[in-house]
């Protein structure tokens, strides 16, 4: 084909370069209007050819006119910020539309009333409505399992209680998949739903069970493709057709199981019929296809079990992979680049905080078993290792060999060093004595630890940690004394029940690697969690710090037979395989074990009951045992380490209630650790009626990782958000249950609030005669910030007095403080602000807080980061800027009344009275002494230029007006913080443009036009979508892209939060990578400094 000539008479290389067409070459589907001829001949004109614009078929007008003016449309009501505006274009849209239809179609009534409002269902009198799936029914949507993506089974579990037909296509069938939309399924045939199944015995993956429970349980009609050699069918695809034309549809890559409807590497498609009417007919026409087809024959489950039977048996045995062998895992890896986990980088910067601002050098790091603590070990001893010059001596300590040679070989991978180490264990002993790894064993002889110089190795990591108590561990650690001790453990509570947190840290954990961060990663199997009401009456029995009364729990349930057999009906009910379950159930005495144990074993499921007290040759027969299949379950009392360390549990049963977190986590997870042919573990845990003050919103905010504030949202929505393949499920009493005390610890009253803090005063340490301090309360009480200023509203009430939300009020109405000296009304008004300094979490702006306030700064004379700084403070009590009461102008010294120097002085003046409100400064000093305590991230100073200037942190979190305030709003710039809502600000004194990201746009839990706008893409790079109307060609946008500008990026995860108004995260300066469109443009930013681990889990798109 013959290129296209330059133009006659002008040389190409001597004319002047022609601008770039604004049509780039490429496939368009664009419909021509006067704007893109201008285009089109723009490009031809550059020397472009251009394929002539071709002809909707008549078809397709309607549709493809319907796309162009529907992305227009939107375009424009996405800039009206008025809902009163754009209502007002749509009906005046709609009254063209109305005037220009055939008389039949002229729809006067469709007028959108002022709102707008969405009807949402109507119902039977006498039926409840059913729920509505958390994607809107007229959206489209794709699910990935994905952080803020809900689970697809939770959306099935609601589209089938709302549906009026279901059709399913799914290869594979399982009972797992089957039990958790059971009670769905069953609500369908009552109503009498017709259920169409088509499935397949492809590779044998399909239980005949199942098969046979959808047809006879369910009323479906199921067809079975039987020839699997050449049909291959994959699909996996529901249908929803619902009676009012809001039906909706299911595509992707999850069959009827339970780790394919959660999995996290299952990609679904959610359709509509109003988002993709298209392909719902499509989607309707395929099946019917499919159902009539002579592949796929009806099952009938009281004939053709067998068939079905054996033919699942048949492929599965066909489809059996031939085993592989096993990797070596000797081999050199010393020049592999080994970076951390995200939940790993998290944990790095925790033990980086302690060191760094808590000036604490003996740390405890708890993760499960198989979540990559020694990698951690050994990425935290590179972080130690300076740039240049020897290493730091480490002593690796462990209980067995295989555990040390295999530390050993991860350090060396790490630190890229295949002659890093030497062993100390078997008889073989080191040479150099600066890097060792060393078997407890060996180490702990006498005289070998009397030969080695206490302070001979700089860090000492000890796996295992909890082992400590043993007299081994102990001679060894007495005698050492490193610069760094970092302790291993997966479970800190030891068989005694005492923690080695307790016992050498203070009680406290350097870093835990949270459940959902290790299910996320796929660290763990998955549980389902069910949630049974038991009967039992708990509201009377003694409840003190956090634990029931033994002697009055264990006479309630030791010998309740009627408990016991509602346990054995739901294992029943809800295990697959009781036969061949591995399982362990947790007591609350050891007669209740003893009791547990007979039943079941008269149940016909062997059991044992096994404790503290147990000899060991006992307790190692019952584990063998129970390994090798002969024992389905072991009922433990006060057994939470290495003695229930089975990776074959797979069933676990929770029978005594549990507050704490950490015990309820150590219980779970010892089913949760991998092993061969385990898919997920099941959890069953039985509730009665609890104590008032029992909380059960600290077990389920450490299975979910929910926030307090939606915690009760997500129990009755059914936990839609849960890491991948996890489920958690409440019969209708236990949920009932779990609401009621979830409500009531989640907000305690004020009355209650005052008489809680009363309480706890006698206990604490430093209580005095004038109270009780807000961190010894939060310590003494196992509260948060989130107790005191978490109400919904800036005021509380407390017998006819109302005052601000704030710990001055609390204490004064708990000790009558408030007799000695009342706050003002500025005070008071004041104090409703105080709230937005709980997010203040790095300690240079602690010291600078502290210092203006006690004046210990003089402003005057101050550099350019404390100036800075004091506005930071100022604005977040006076966001429109601080004035005088008689209304008069701050001046410079030039006598200009808006000039920095004016503004500064506005700011000066403002913490002068500030200093003068002793009820203000003195909430603000204890909070800052919580705060002191809580930190854990590392800050650091913004890179370039700034750095010089403002006092802002990355990875610092920030309200808004103290990150505005910090580069130069109200200050440098004229603007008040408190008058930008926008989510950019552009700062022209230090040519900084500031961007403000939240990645829940809506306050939704789940709204696919907004969701993915912006997000991670990993931990040093983000997309971001620019405001609608920047443009490529605007002076923001080359801004944007050309990186003339300084671009410091604030990211948080919603609106709101616990404490009101969610603070930003500072991730610092950043690079333009790319930029594509416009208005709005699609930006790729580059991090100067990777985000953190925490923010990072939040901010991916995908699981």
């Amino acid at each position: 084909m013959q290129e296209p000539s330059a133009p006659t008479g002008a040389s190409p290389a001597a004319s002047s370069p022609r601008p770039a067409p604004a049509l780039t070459p490429g496939l368009y589907e664009r419909v021509e209007t006067v704007g893109l001829l201008h285009l089109i001949q723009e490009a031809r004109d550059a020397g472009l050819r251009v394929e002539e614009p071709a002809d909707v078929d008549a078809a397709d007008a309607a549709h493809v006119l319907t796309v162009e003016v529907a992305e227009r449309l939107h375009r424009v009501l996405d800039q009206m910020k008025d809902s009163s505006d754009q209502i007002d274009l749509a009906n005046r849209i709609l009254d063209l539309l109305d005037a220009a239809a055939p008389a039949r179609d002229s729809a006067p009534a469709s007028t959108i009333m002022p709102g707008p409002r969405l009807l949402r269902s109507i119902a039977d009198p006498l039926v409840a409505a059913p729920p509505h799936p958390e994607i809107p029914l007229r959206d489209a949507a794709l699910l990935t399992n994905a952080k803020h993506d809900p689970s697809l089974s939770s959306q099935l579990l609601k589209e089938i209680d709302s549906a009026d037909r279901i059709d399913l296509l799914c290869a594979f069938v399982k009972h797992s998949g089957l039990r958790i939309l059971h009670a769905s399924l069953k609500r369908a045939r009552e109503r009498g739903i017709p259920i169409r199944v088509l499935t397949t015995t492809y590779m044998g993956a399909t239980d005949a069970t199942a098969v046979q429970r959808l047809a006879q349980e369910y009323g479906a009609q199921v067809r079975v493709s039987y020839t699997a050699d050449t049909t291959r069918l994959h699909a996996k695809a529901w249908m929803f057709h619902r009676r009012t034309g809001f039906s909706t549809a299911y595509v992707g890559s999850s069959n009827l199981s339970s780790a394919a409807l959660v999995d996290g590497l299952e990609w679904n498609v959610r359709l509509s019929s109003t988002a993709t009417p298209r392909l719902l007919e499509k989607f309707d026409s395929a099946f019917s296809t499919y159902w009539e087809s002579d592949e796929f024959v009806p099952f009938d489950p009281a004939r053709d079990l067998d068939l079905l039977t054996s033919e699942i048996a048949r492929q599965s045995v066909r489809s059996a992979p031939a085993p592989r062998p096993r990797e070596d895992l000797a081999i050199t890896t010393a020049h592999v680049d080994v970076r951390p986990y995200p939940h790993q980088a998290r944990m790095l910067e925790h033990l980086e905080a302690e060191r760094t601002l808590h000036d604490r050098h003996r740390n405890l790091v708890v993760a499960a078993t198989g979540t990559g603590k020694t990698i951690l070990a050994a990425l935290d001893y590179l972080r130690l290792c300076p740039p240049s010059g020897p290493r730091p001596t480490l002593l690796f300590v462990a209980h067995r060999q295989e555990i040390i040679e295999q530390a050993r070989r991860t350090y060396r991978t790490v630190l890229k060093d295949d002659t890093f180490g030497e062993v100390l264990v078997g008889g073989q002993r080191p040479q150099r004595w600066r890097h060792v790894f060393a078997s407890i064993q060996s180490l702990s002889k006498a005289r070998l630890v009397n030969e080695v110089d206490p302070s001979a190795f700089q860090v000492v990591v000890v796996d295992e940690f909890h082992h400590a108590s043993a007299s081994s561990y102990r001679r060894v650690l007495e005698h050492l004394r490193p610069e760094e001790l970092l302790a291993l453990t997966a479970t800190p509570e030891r068989a005694d029940g005492v923690s080695v947190a307790t016992e050498f840290f203070d009680g406290r954990i350097a870093s835990e690697l949270r459940l959902w961060d290790a299910l996320e990663e796929d660290l763990l199997v998955p549980f389902h969690y069910f949630g049974v009401a038991d009967g039992t009456d708990l509201t009377q029995v003694r409840f003190a710090r956090g634990r029931y009364d033994e002697q009055q729990l264990a006479q309630i349930l030791a010998h309740n037979r009627d408990r016991a057999a509602r346990v054995i009906e739901a294992l029943r009910t809800t295990v697959t395989d009781v036969a061949g379950m591995r399982a362990l159930g947790f007591c609350v005495s050891v007669a209740h074990a003893q009791f547990m144990a007979e039943v079941f074993t008269e149940a016909g499921i062997a059991s044992v009951a096994l404790s503290g007290e147990s000899p060991q040759e006992v307790r190692r027969d019952a584990l063998n045992a129970l390994r090798a299949g002969d024992l389905r379950c072991i009922f433990a009392v006060d057994l939470f380490n290495e003695g229930l360390d089975i990776p074959q549990i797979d069933t676990i049963l929770m029978l005594r209630p549990t507050q704490s977190a950490t015990i309820f986590l150590q219980q779970l997870g010892r089913g949760l650790r991998r092993s061969h042919g385990k898919a997920l573990l099941t959890v069953l845990d039985f509730i009665g009626e609890q104590n008032r003050s029992f909380r059960f919103d600290l077990k389920f905010r450490a299975l979910t990782g929910t926030s307090r504030r939606r915690l009760e949202d997500q129990v009755r929505k059914g936990f839609p958000f849960l890491a991948p393949g996890c489920e958690i499920v409440l019969d209708e009493t236990a949920q009932d249950i779990v609401v009621q005390s979830i409500r009531t610890q989640m907000e305690m009253t004020t009355r209650e609030l005052v008489a809680d803090v009363r309480g706890h005063a006698a206990a604490a340490a430093d209580a005095s005669a004038g109270g009780l301090t807000l961190r010894a309360y939060l310590e003494e009480a196992d509260r948060t910030l989130e107790d005191v200023y978490g109400a919904r509203a800036s005021t509380r009430t407390y017998q006819g007095s109302k005052r601000s939300t704030s710990w001055r009020s609390v204490s004064d109405w708990a000790f009558g403080t408030d007799l000695i000296r009342l706050p003002s009304a500025e005070e008071e008004r004041l104090l409703q602000r105080v709230r937005a300094f709980t997010a203040v979490d790095d300690p240079a702006r602690l010291r600078l807080y502290r210092d203006l306030l006690l004046n210990r700064v003089d402003l005057a004379a101050a550099d350019a980061p404390t100036k800075l700084a004091a506005a930071m403070l100022v604005f977040s009590f006076f966001p429109g800027g601080f004035t005088r009461p008689d209304g008069e102008a701050f001046t410079g010294s030039d006598g200009s009344t808006d000039s920095v120097q004016a503004r500064e002085a506005a700011v000066a003046a403002g913490v002068e009275h500030l200093r003068s409100l002793p009820a203000v400064v003195g909430e603000l000093l204890q909070i800052f002494e919580v705060r002191a305590e809580q930190m854990d991230t590392v800050p650091r100073a913004l890179e370039g230029r700034l750095g010089a200037v403002s006092p802002l942190c990355t990875h610092a979190a920030y309200t808004r007006e103290e990150l505005l305030a910090g580069l130069g709003v109200g200050t440098l710039d004229a603007e008040k913080p408190g008058s930008i809502r926008e989510g950019v600000k552009y700062v022209r004194a230090l040519n900084t443009d500031i961007l403000l990201i939240t990645l829940k746009k809506s306050e939704a839990d789940f709204s696919p036009s907004t969701l993915y706008r912006d997000y991670a893409l990993n931990q040093q790079e983000m997309h971001w979508e620019s405001q609608s109307l920047t443009g490529a060609d605007s002076p923001t946008g080359r801004r944007y892209a050309d990186g003339s500008s300084t671009v410091v990026l604030f990211v948080r995860e919603t609106k709101t939060g616990d404490i009101g108004t969610e603070p930003y995260t500072c991730l610092g300066t950043a690079t333009c990578v790319s930029a594509t469109g416009s208005k709005p443009m699609q930006i790729q930013w580059r991090l100067d400094r990777a985000m953190p681990g925490d923010l990072f889990l939040a901010a991916k798109a995908v699981a």
